[in-house]
């Protein structure tokens, strides 16, 4: 029932996302994959033709993307460091038509992209700078961030995962979301091999699963669903047919790919990872999400709540994007309301878009 509920908030942003990118793809780089519906996925411009912009953007001479706001795609485009995250090849190219230039799709490409959701907000110049939208994670000015931050989370065994947090804010971890179906699920035995694991959770209050064994590998069109999903490995060696990559969770999915043989699991394994790579860096972890996914905040609170130490409970966060929004320089507002739908409290997120 919890998966069914998670699927059902998360089909209906897409549908909503995907409508309203639609329209924003008018006059912009794109494809359509072919799904049904489509995902609209985009493509970079690097010299745009003279045409009417919007508010907020670069120069018409500047490098654009119709997936990103103008300001934070100039900003990415100045950072060999923040370029480097489009290396990550979209995993569904199957699903897509072939570009005209050969470029194979990428993940911040997504019209769906948390990644590329997460960057158009802290990428955008004056944004990580003194102000209120700081003051609401609870970090300074002067603190370095870092997207795609390897956590190397301690195992029992003294080895150490490769845990990606999607962005590292001096003391502060983020773990961004938007359409993704839930936070993961992944086999016991892998969960209870970190250092600290026991240390952090009862673990009889983590919210449990039972996993197939074996899951049907398929293309999909949100790549984020099998990126993230199998990002880090205890061991190599230990990636057997249990961990092949998954998909969108959904009640008829399980049923129509599950087999009888089935092996103890964590639901929101993504949190469990990260709250250990927190608690290994001395961090405070925070979950960024849409308001119009509150299965995904009633994950987080689940997590927490399983957290034994009071002083590591009260270093965990959740802000929606659109508590966000209403910090952010009026510019990108605009764009994260046309685009997303994400609009501040007292803001529309519809209106016209150009």
């Amino acid at each position: 029932m919890v998966e069914l509920k998670s699927s059902l908030y998360a089909a209906l942003l897409r549908q909503e996302l995907g409508a309203r990118n639609r329209e924003w793809a008018r006059g912009r780089a794109h494809v359509e994959s072919y799904g049904n519906p489509p995902v609209v996925v985009y493509c970079p411009n690097d010299h745009p033709a003279d045409e009417d912009l919007s508010a907020g953007t670069l120069a018409k001479s500047g490098p654009r993307h119709g997936n990103f706001f103008d300001g934070a795609y100039g900003a990415i485009t100045a950072r060999a460091d923040w370029m480097r995250r489009f290396d990550k090849i979209h995993t569904g190219q199957r699903s897509l038509p072939k570009a005209e230039s050969g470029r194979r799709w990428r993940e911040l490409d997504s019209s769906m992209s948390s990644d590329a959701l997460l960057m158009n907000v802290f990428c955008t110049p004056g944004v990580v700078a003194p102000g209120e939208l700081l003051g609401a994670l609870g970090v300074d000015s002067n603190e370095p961030f870092v997207f795609g931050w390897k956590a190397r989370v301690p195992l029992a065994n003294g080895r150490v995962d490769r845990t990606e947090v999607d962005l590292r804010l001096g003391s502060l971890l983020i773990e961004a979301k938007l359409t993704e179906a839930d936070f993961q699920t992944r086999e016991a035995r892998i969960v209870e091999a970190y250092r600290d694991f026991d240390a952090v959770f009862d673990r009889e209050l983590l919210p449990r699963v039972a996993m197939p064994t074996r899951r049907r590998r398929q293309v999909t069109e949100f790549p984020e669903e099998v990126s993230q999903e199998f990002e880090s490995y205890v061991d190599q060696a230990e990636r057997g047919p249990g961990l092949l990559p998954g998909m969108e969770a959904s009640a008829a999915a399980a049923v129509a790919n599950s087999v009888a043989e089935s092996v103890a699991g964590y639901a929101s394994y993504q949190l469990i990872r990260n709250v250990l790579a927190a608690y290994a860096e001395g961090c405070s972890f925070c979950v960024i999400h849409d308001e119009r996914r509150p299965d995904l905040r009633e994950s987080w609170f689940q997590v927490m709540a399983a957290v034994k130490q009071a002083d590591m409970r009260v270093r965990l966060k959740v802000l929606t994007w659109q508590e966000l929004a209403g910090l952010a320089p009026e510019g990108l507002q605009e764009f994260l309301a046309l685009k997303y739908g994400i609009a501040a409290a007292g803001r529309s997120g519809g209106g016209e878009i150009d």
